[in-house]
């Protein structure tokens, strides 16, 4: 049988890429308006971050909560929170996937806990990790601290990633700048350089 070069399953392959982290979300939890007012803004810097991102050949992966869902789909989930009664609606439209774009759906906070996630950036080459979504405190700052045991270098634009409060959200910008040693300067400062 012929050797299959596991590469393929992956055909990008890129330094960088961008992880957009529960932003397929029907914000359906009693916190929700609180965080919404936060996470539409972030989700317009995101949009345009990800439209850089794809200019540059960058691969987008979604990382997106299965909501204790375990027989979950991706697409039902995109077509579910993307229907206009939905409060998550805005967001799940502006930043709908696209078919290059993969998608990776977690049990829990961590995009790498119990998922494929560090194979797919194993087979993509990456080594720099963009995260952006959704909450700051919660399932960024646990994907951040996964990544970083992972050795991988972290740029988590502060304007795109959102949490229910500023105080929340600005402590744990600084939490993970300070002990990650993650770049949180603003998208619009982001570079894609080797």
């Amino acid at each position: 049988m012929k050797h299959r070069d596991p590469r393929d399953v992956a055909p990008d392959r890129s330094l960088w890429a961008l992880l957009l982290i529960d932003v397929i979300n029907d914000f359906n939890f009693p916190e929700a308006p609180r965080l919404l007012r936060y996470a539409l803004p972030a989700a317009r810097r995101m949009a345009a971050l990800k439209h850089r991102a794809k200019q540059r050949n960058v691969p987008v992966i979604y990382v997106n909560d299965n909501f204790g869902r375990w027989q979950s789909d991706f697409r039902k989930q995109v077509e579910h929170c993307s229907v206009e009664s939905c409060l998550g609606s805005p967001i799940a439209t502006l930043l709908r996937p696209e078919e290059d774009d993969y998608f990776v759906l977690k049990p829990k906070h961590s995009g790498f806990y119990s998922t494929t996630l560090n194979v797919l950036l194993a087979h993509l080459g990456a080594e720099r990790l963009i995260l952006a979504g959704f909450a700051t405190d919660i399932c960024i700052l646990f994907t951040a601290n996964d990544a970083y045991m992972r050795d991988y270098r972290l740029y988590i634009p502060s304007d795109c990633v959102a949490a229910e409060t500023t105080k929340a959200h600005r402590s744990t910008c600084v939490h993970m700048k300070r002990f990650l040693h993650a770049n949180i300067s603003p998208s619009k400062n982001l570079r894609f350089t080797s």
